[in-house]
């Protein structure tokens, strides 16, 4: 088994894996109900106040592993069952209070939630609405603002407490990116898992002589199973797919496509995350136009494999939440059937019993040194200054000014800017996840080890420029045409 970040994502792949289990024994109707049991053996509780509330969850666990409650809106939901172990209480009076004369949080108060009560500093909750000024005007810095660790995470403000104290998501603000759910301590939050409609996509293709099944492999996968890309590509052909194709051609593909673009335009914001496109539909309307109008990697890989093999279906796998919710749109939904995130790809391979370490280390050759590290901050900006030169485009015609945002906070400044008509840089290399694909919420491990695998997995393709890679593209969509001419 994969070695995990935190015991909450060992707990989510535990139930993965049970539930996989259970799809490809034909057992589940059966065995659901074992789940919570298997996973919460007892006597004693490991992480609750008791194991009948453990099993409780593990059961809503499993119906999101089932694909989740249809009638809530986006690919993210609450366990509202496991949410109830952050403080209620956002702003609270520690013992440091000394109980000053000068009365300066209860001034600063706009609500008068404060008062005092035997020389202590009390406040009221029902009043208070968090605003933080008395933490600010405390001379001893007694009064400290408990924010939840999702909200804290949450950095376009989609989450907040209901009336029930329980953490809700705006759907009208939530872009999919997956970091609550990453963040939460107790794993109350939880993407929707499609991992069944991927076990019966590939049981359907009757081992692929019905229709052909291809996984298209983000480049973050580099130094995420602790295998080599190639024993993990061995190990995805054996769940039943006919072939393993990279995202990084796709993301050659749109390297390619976006520096002629931006040299037509002028300015771009990048299209390559869902969750970045996502922000600026819902925050900067007027920057809409300035999105590339290129599709992501992801799909651009699926196109090629379509073009090639009409009778085929295509499941993505990689570490972001948000590609289930681009799955859905309607500019996408013809080109990718499914998509599982690495956290499921390990539960399927472990729910056949498939050995990672044994496995041949078969070699991918479809991308670019350039396509592959997409995965990492700063990887497009790299693609497209490479793109410019090969296509010949110099600087006197065009000069790319390309700005890397890592996580939203730095995208946001930049778009800030950007509508403003104040920023300086007229390219936006907007990634949701910090450092990138290789922070995605859905990575099994996160650190800076990912970003030395990424390279050291791009640099194994330094014989192939973008040009090279893109010619595939281009001998597919020949194919293509001649058999619909045929």
């Amino acid at each position: 088994m994969a070695k995990f970040d935190t015991n909450v994502q060992e707990l989510k792949y535990k139930v993965l894996r049970e539930v996989a289990t259970l799809a490809y024994e034909d057992r589940l109707s059966t065995g659901i109900l074992d789940i919570p049991e298997t996973i919460v053996p007892g006597p004693k509780a490991t992480m609750r106040c008791c194991i009948y509330k453990e099993r409780a969850i593990v059961n809503e666990r499993v119906k999101l592993a089932m694909g989740g409650d249809p009638s809530v809106p986006g690919v993210v939901e609450v366990l509202n069952i496991a949410c109830d172990e952050c403080p209620v209480s956002q702003v609270t009076v520690g013992p440091s209070c000394r109980g000053c004369i000068a009365h300066r949080c209860q001034n600063a108060c706009p609500k008068d939630a404060i008062t005092m009560v035997n020389h202590h500093a009390v406040i009221d909750q029902s009043k208070c609405i968090a605003c933080g000024r008395c933490v600010s005007a405390c001379p001893y810095g007694a009064i400290n603002k408990n924010t939840r660790p999702c909200e804290r995470a949450c950095k376009v403000n989609a989450i907040s407490m209901d009336e029930n104290r329980k953490a809700s998501i705006n759907a009208e603000k939530c872009i999919s990116c997956g970091a609550c759910v990453y963040q939460c301590p107790f794993g109350a939050i939880m993407d929707k898992s499609y991992i069944l409609d991927a076990i019966r996509i590939l049981r359907e293709s009757d081992n692929n002589a019905k229709y052909q099944v291809y996984a298209v492999v983000a480049p973050s996968v580099a130094g995420q199973f602790g295998a080599r890309v190639g024993q993990v590509v061995s190990a995805i052909k054996q769940l039943g797919f006919r072939d393993v194709v990279e995202a990084a051609l796709g993301a050659d593909m749109v390297a390619y496509k976006e520096a002629a673009e931006l040299a037509e335009k002028g300015f771009l914001t990048s299209s390559c995350c869902p969750a970045f496109v996502m922000y600026i539909k819902k925050n900067f309307p007027k920057l809409v136009p300035n999105i590339s109008h290129n599709v992501s990697p992801m799909v651009q890989a699926a196109m090629f494999i379509k073009a090639l093999h009409p009778n085929s279906k295509t499941i993505f796998i990689g570490p972001c939440v948000a590609k289930k919710a681009e799955q859905k749109w309607d500019t996408v939904k013809d080109w990718i059937d499914c998509v599982i995130t690495f956290e499921e790809l390990q539960a399927l391979i472990d729910s056949r019993g498939i050995d990672l370490a044994s496995q041949p280390d078969v070699e991918m050759n479809n991308a670019s040194y350039y396509g592959r590290i997409f995965a990492r901050s700063g990887g497009l900006s790299d693609a497209v200054a490479q793109a410019l030169k090969e296509q010949g485009i110099t600087e006197e015609q065009f000069k790319l000014k390309a700005i890397a945002c890592s996580g939203i906070e730095e995208c946001k400044m930049a778009l800030l800017k950007a509508n403003k008509g104040v920023l300086p840089e007229n390219f936006i290399e907007g990634m949701a996840c910090e450092q990138g694909c290789i922070g995605g919420a859905a990575c099994l491990t996160h650190g800076p080890k990912e970003k030395i695998e990424v390279d050291k997995y791009g640099k194994l393709a330094m014989e192939k420029n973008i040009t090279e890679a893109v010619q595939i593209l281009q001998m597919a969509e020949q194919s293509a045409k001649q058999r619909s001419g045929d």
